[in-house]
């Protein structure tokens, strides 16, 4: 309440002050709400300013003046291209200069000068820093008319471009609160943490009401320049849902003198009595009621920072230096006033300038593409808390997994899918995973090929020792068994079963164990000839001892006369040839075998896709058949000729054992064959060392294993043989 009194002086003043700052502050409320903006107000300011500076400027445009008609400023978008369309279609002499951001066409109109960045190097601006930090998951709201839905086409098609994902757009006016709270709802349902706000200062604030009404924050907003430097937004309260906002900004520039211009004419408009037209005891009269208020005369902060009002700065002297070149202005001579001029040669004399943005960053257009955009992020303060916020739809891939889209859903959603076996992806975010080359396989993570174990039978690993023990334990075995032969050698067991047929099958049997040998190890080229060649001879050598042991049986027990003399026909003589004649011819076979299409060492890398079998190819199967095939054709012709003695006294029974032993080797050959082509790797080995073994000790054990007995259990009955002895003899 005020309170007055008539007959203070101090208080008749104090009314007075009061009651004009009340009025002054009604006025700027009519001047800004009911008739123009004063931001608006100030721009129009500016061009008055710097058109009196050129005025006052002798070098520039040293006998022309320039003037003025003001149709309106931006502050009223329809009044606006309103005068700017009938000034247009009025007057094609008229250069017009805009510094709000209306889209015209250069081509229809091209006495058109810009003096502000257009909004497609701004919203192109805008993806490159949510590219630069990232955020590839981002909620988009703009303003409703040409500025908002104009500049938000250029950000999304922008964003598309350089992969950056849109959960949502929404979009809203000023004047249409309904869709304000669908677009808060939408931010509050959304999971990106990254919003570009591309809306008017008014839109802005209702906007902020809102989130900060219903306490949404930790945003981090990326706005525009209608916005992000007003300073009624940026209050305390706004700081959790605004704190840490980035964006573009024109640049600042503070216009020398235009302060104290502005000042000046309002205490000039505003308190007449300061002008002093008369004596200075009106003056005093005058003015003595505004005492206090003159304090605040030199008072010049209330001037809005100058960002767009230098825009309007530069045009005007874009204008005068143009004009000064096409009039061709001289210090001393003046300008050519008779010239005619277009607007179309007032623009075309006008230089583009690059626009800095600050105080983090800038964005210059007129750069290369990787110099355009430069951020320095350390004077950043991050929305909700000092590390820098991520706003992705899905995290990324680690290195071993590739991208798998969701379904209906935008590319940046995505599930990490592992790599398969024998795949990798040695990036993050990798859309496909590599196969590995043939030799290489994919390691535990997946992001690394590494060359593929190498697996053979090697003397060091449990299989590989315990057959190495048991062909060692037969040869052993033989070598007792020779030992306790050549120690009898001159009984009659001994000496009725050929001793010599005998010593030599102890020693193919002998061969025979320790060629399942070189079957361990590592395959080179010349052990994998070895190992096939040495056990078809060894065997071979084996059985045609075994065979020529049978014949000899046979032909001493159905000889039809006593005086027979069928055995001097098949001697020791005629034995050892026959042994030797039956080895030859598989010595032969191996020749050819070796000479045409010899067995190699082999990477088989088919059975297995995570490891290499080294493996003895056979080079050619026939050869291999053939070696086989030999050996199996006497080991049959062996156990029929056995078979045919068995009715042998049972006193003698060695034919009983050589049927038993060939019966034994060939059931485990035949068995082989199925057992060998199934068998994987190492195993296919396993299976031939198991049955060379399997055939040797079947072979030892039935036709010296009786002999042995009798030899060391039954020597009585090694001396009733004697007569046998002698009728074989």
């Amino acid at each position: 309440m005020l309170r007055l009194h008539a007959d203070c002086d101090r208080d008749r003043q104090t009314y007075f002050i009061l009651l004009y700052i009340i009025n002054y502050i009604i006025f700027l409320f009519l001047l800004n709400i009911l008739f123009v903006n004063l931001i608006d107000f100030r721009m129009a300011q500016t061009m008055i300013f710097a058109i009196e500076e050129i005025n006052t400027n002798e070098s520039l445009l040293p006998n022309v003046s320039i003037g003025y008609r003001i149709y309106d400023t931006c502050g009223s978008r329809l009044s606006s291209m309103s005068a700017t369309m009938a000034l247009m279609n009025g007057q094609d002499d008229t250069t017009l200069i805009m510094y709000c951001l209306f889209v015209l066409n250069k081509k229809d109109y091209p006495s058109f000068f810009r003096t502000i960045a257009s909004d497609y190097h701004q919203s192109r601006a805008l993806a490159h820093i949510v590219k630069h930090f990232g955020w590839f998951w981002v909620g988009a709201v703009n303003s409703d008319n040409d500025y908002g839905n104009n500049g938000m086409a250029i950000f999304l098609k922008t964003a598309q471009e350089e992969g950056i994902c849109v959960e949502y757009s929404v979009k809203f006016h000023r004047t249409e609160p309904e869709k304000l709270q669908k677009v808060v709802e939408t931010i509050k349902k959304g999971t990106a943490k990254v919003i570009v706000a591309f809306l008017s200062q008014v839109e802005m604030g209702n906007l902020f009401d809102q989130l900060s009404d219903k306490n949404i924050k930790n945003f981090q907003m990326i706005g525009v320049e209608a916005w992000i430097t007003s300073e009624s937004l940026m209050i305390p309260n706004s700081f959790h849902v605004l704190g840490g906002s980035l964006g573009f900004a024109v640049r600042k520039i503070d216009i020398e003198g235009f302060a104290d211009y502005v000042t000046k004419e309002f205490w000039h408009t505003a308190f007449p009595c300061l002008q002093r037209e008369g004596n200075s005891s009106q003056y005093g009269l005058n003015c003595s009621r505004y005492q206090d208020l003159l304090g605040l005369k030199n008072y010049n902060d209330d001037v809005t920072e100058q960002r767009y009002s230098n825009n309007v700065y530069k045009a005007v002297y874009a204008v005068a230096y143009s004009l000064h070149s096409l009039l061709q202005c001289t210090k001393k001579g003046g300008c050519e006033k008779s010239l005619t001029i277009l607007p179309q040669q007032v623009k075309s004399q006008d230089l583009n300038g690059s626009i800095h943005f600050k105080p983090v960053g800038y964005y210059d257009a007129s750069l290369p593409p990787d110099q355009r955009f430069v951020l320095n992020t350390e004077n950043i303060i991050w929305a909700g808390g000092q590390l820098e916020p991520r706003s992705v739809c899905s995290e990324s891939c680690p290195p071993g997994t590739r991208k798998a889209a969701q379904k209906g859903r935008p590319v940046c959603c995505y599930d990490c899918i592992p790599c398969a076996e024998g795949e990798i992806s040695n990036e993050t975010d990798s859309n496909n995973c590599k196969q590995c080359p043939g030799e290489y396989w994919s390691n535990a993570e997946k992001d690394k090929c590494v060359l593929k174990a190498i697996e053979f039978l090697s003397f060091t690993e449990n299989m590989g020792i315990v057959l190495v023990f048991f062909s060692l334990f037969g040869v052993g075995i033989t070598a007792l068994v020779a030992i306790l032969f050549y120690s009898k050698k001159d009984t009659p067991i001994v000496k009725a079963n050929n001793s010599e047929l005998s010593f030599l099958l102890l020693f193919s049997l002998t061969l025979c164990f320790l060629c399942s040998l070189t079957f361990i190890g590592r395959p080179t080229e010349w052990s994998c000839m070895l190992r096939h060649t040495a056990f078809g001879i060894t065997f071979v050598l084996c059985i045609s001892c075994v065979l020529v042991k049978t014949i000899v049986v046979l032909m001493a027990f159905k000889a039809t006369l006593p005086v027979s003399n069928v055995m001097k026909w098949f001697g020791p003589a005629q034995q050892r040839l026959s042994v030797l004649a039956f080895t030859l011819i598989q010595v032969l076979i191996c020749v050819l075998w070796l000479t045409i299409s010899p067995p190699f060492s082999y990477k088989n890398m088919k059975y297995y896709h995570e490891k290499i079998i080294l493996e003895c190819s056979l080079g050619s199967i026939i050869g291999f058949s053939a070696v086989l095939g030999y050996i199996g054709l006497l080991a049959v012709l062996c156990f029929i000729l056995a078979f045919l003695a068995r009715t042998l006294p049972d006193n003698f029974n060695e034919a009983k054992f050589i049927t038993f032993s060939m019966l034994i080797f060939c059931a485990v050959w035949i068995t082989f064959i199925p057992a060998y082509v199934s068998s994987p790797g190492k195993f296919t080995v396993a299976v031939e060392i198991f049955a060379i073994l399997a055939s040797s000790f079947g072979l030892l054990f039935c036709i010296f294993g009786p002999k042995c007995y009798i030899i060391l259990f039954k020597p009585e009955q090694n001396t009733n043989m004697l007569s046998i002895f002698h009728r074989i003899s």
